[in-house]
Order: structure tokens, then C-alpha cells, then sequence
């Protein structure tokens, strides 16, 4: 019964309230802010589970008023009022209940690069990049280009985007993947479909203290920039590559004229890799667990078509497909994908929890 379920989350904010008004936790500031996070993230369901308590115990006793001459009827309006505020409220409280992801209110390291398809996989990073830009802009985040290679005909082999905004990781986690395009090329004359794919890479930030590196795990290279730079490229060695011996991990910097900013960034995708790795790790251990989680975040994972003749889109994870490539692409309109892949999550989720 879910009523018996939402009592020991009542008790322990209850607790935390005690807590967090001992003179010992007051002098312990890490502990405080601990608590004081899982105290927040508690409230909401808190405070729907003890209206949930109070409308439940109210319908139990307008039930046992119904055979009653003088009050059964206005029970009964009581009861029609009740009931479907009841199951509203048991709907919202379920997915409350939903152990939360710890990186979903994080910023994030966006990677896109070209796959099977030369030059037009190239192009499709670049058209891919503009849609999370666009959707990125209705959600009022921020994007800022930390590293790309341009491709030999337009568009970029590899680029690596910061998106910093309020829970971007939580909605762009279910981007990643092998993003698979059908078009027509430019270049091609006999009007012939073309396959290609790239993939997608969707990374927390961390902090300093999430990933420890130690200074004799780290191999530095440093090397002359190639591409647009202005005059210091092939000039100086201001490229960076950092490679974490323990991982084999690599990252290489170089959109940075200073040698030192490009170690700076360097240094924050590669402890966001290491995490990032960490986590796959430990999903890889629950496979069956996983297998269930719409964004497993497997960059083998073939996710989603987008066939330009046809203008549609398929997401191959829950089936979903739409015939408004054009204005997804270029709108920006992301929402209608992402929308019901997290409704799928949250459903699994509940389904998983036995709620």
C-alpha cells in the first residue's frame, strides 16, 4: 500500500529537521550542506505525502458515512470530490518516489563525431549540433564550443560543446548514442540515398573532488595547432594533449592560443571522461538493469534515425516516429522526442520500483 510506503520518507525529514537544529551539526558545514540538499529534495513529496495521508483517512471515513440517512449523501460529494484528487495526487507521488539519477541537475560535456559516411557524416555533425543549439536556446542553457576539427568538406569530424544551464543532464542524457542519417548528398548526381552516422557522447561535469587525479597519472603533450587560430598557429606549442595512463584516456585541446587555457580544458573533459567511464563501469555490472533504461547512454547503441527524404525521424529505443525532421533539425523543436523517452524512463522506473 502506498500510504505504508511514504512513511519513512516523512520520518526521515523529520529527522533532518532535528538534525539540522543540533548544535553539532551546526559546527559540521560539509555535513550541513548534506543535509541540507537531501532535506530539499525530500520537501515536495513530503508535503504531497501528508496531503496524500490526510484525503486518504478522509475517503476512509466518508465510506463509512454513506449508509447514514442525515450524512451519506453529502459523503457521497465529498467521496466524488476526493477520489480523483486521490489518484492525481498518487500519480505525481509516484514518480517522486523514482530513486533520482545524481547527475541529472548537472551541466554537460556534449561530444559529436562523424562516424561511417566520410565527408556527409562530417555535415550531419554540424546540422545535429545546430538542433541541440537551437533547443539549448529554449531552455535558456548555455553552449560554448571547447573543442572541434573541421571536416574536409564543411561540418566537423570531432567537436566537443560545454552546455552549462539548470538540469541540462537530466533531458540531453537520452542523446547518446549512433545517430543514423539518410540523404541525399550535395555532391551526389544520380539522386542516391546515403547512410552515414555519427555518435554522440552526453558527459557530466564534476567537480575537483568527484575525480582525483594524481599529477604522475597524467602523460602531457604539447604540440603546434592546426586550422583557424590567427597568427600563432604552427607558430607555438600551444596545443594540449593529456593522456590518464591508468584509463588509456585521451584528450586533445587545441582552439585555445594559450597553451595554458588548453591544458585548463583539457584537464575538465578528461576527469569528466574518467567519470563518465566510471559510470559505464558500474551500469555494465547491472546489465539486466540497464537493458530496461531507455538512456543507458551506450555510444554503441544505434538510437535514432533521421531520413531526410521522408522528412521523419525514429527513435528506435521506444518506437516513436515522426514525420518533422525539418522542424526538429532546424527549429530546434527537441522536445517532441525527449518528451516521451522520459515519460518511457519514468514509467520503467515506477514499473522497477514496484510502486
Amino acid at each position: 500500500m502506498l500510504k505504508e510506503k511514504l512513511q519513512p520518507f516523512i520520518d526521515r525529514y523529520e529527522e533532518i529537521n532535528s538534525l539540522l537544529s543540533s548544535p553539532d551539526i551546526a559546527k559540521d558545514i560539509k555535513k550541513m550542506t548534506e543535509l541540507g540538499k537531501e532535506q530539499s529534495k525530500l520537501s515536495n513529496l513530503v508535503d504531497k505525502a501528508r496531503e496524500y495521508i490526510d484525503i486518504s483517512d478522509a475517503i476512509v471515513e466518508n465510506r463509512e458515512l454513506l449508509g447514514d440517512s442525515e450524512l451519506g449523501e453529502l459523503a457521497k460529494e465529498e467521496l466524488n470530490e476526493l477520489e480523483p484528487k486521490l489518484s492525481k495526487l498518487e500519480e505525481e507521488i509516484k514518480l517522486l518516489m523514482i530513486p533520482s539519477d545524481p547527475n541529472d541537475d548537472k551541466s554537460i560535456y556534449l561530444e559529436l563525431r562523424a562516424g561511417a559516411g566520410g565527408d556527409e557524416a562530417s555535415l550531419f555533425v554540424a546540422d545535429l549540433f545546430k538542433m541541440y543549439l537551437r533547443y539549448a536556446e529554449s531552455m535558456g542553457w548555455k553552449v560554448e564550443i571547447v573543442s572541434s576539427s573541421d571536416g574536409t568538406a564543411g561540418g566537423y569530424k570531432e567537436l566537443i560543446a560545454m552546455v552549462k544551464g539548470e538540469s541540462v543532464y537530466s533531458k540531453l542524457k537520452y542523446e547518446a548514442g549512433v545517430h543514423r542519417v539518410q540523404r541525399v548528398p550535395d555532391t551526389e548526381t544520380q539522386g542516391r540515398v546515403h547512410t552515414s552516422t555519427i555518435t554522440v557522447a552526453v558527459i557530466p561535469e564534476v567537480d575537483d573532488v568527484e575525480v582525483d587525479i594524481k599529477p604522475n597519472e597524467i602523460k602531457m603533450d604539447v604540440y603546434r595547432s592546426s586550422g583557424c587560430g590567427g597568427q600563432s598557429v604552427n607558430t607555438t606549442d600551444s596545443a594540449v594533449r593529456l593522456t590518464h595512463i591508468p584509463t588509456g584516456i585521451v584528450v586533445a585541446i587545441q582552439d585555445e592560443k594559450s597553451q595554458h587555457k588548453n591544458r585548463d580544458k583539457a584537464m575538465k573533459v578528461l576527469k569528466a571522461r574518467i567519470y563518465e567511464a566510471e559510470l559505464q563501469s558500474k551500469l555494465s555490472e547491472t546489465s539486466a538493469e540497464r537493458k530496461s533504461q531507455v538512456g543507458s547512454g551506450d555510444r554503441s547503441e544505434k538510437i535514432r534515425t533521421y531520413n531526410y527524404p521522408q522528412n521523419r525521424i525514429t527513435d528506435h529505443r521506444i518506437g516513436l516516429t515522426l514525420y518533422s525532421l525539418d522542424n526538429i533539425v532546424n527549429d530546434g523543436t527537441l522536445n517532441l522526442i525527449l518528451d516521451p523517452l522520459i515519460a518511457n524512463a519514468q514509467a520503467e522506473a515506477i514499473k522497477e520500483a514496484g510502486l
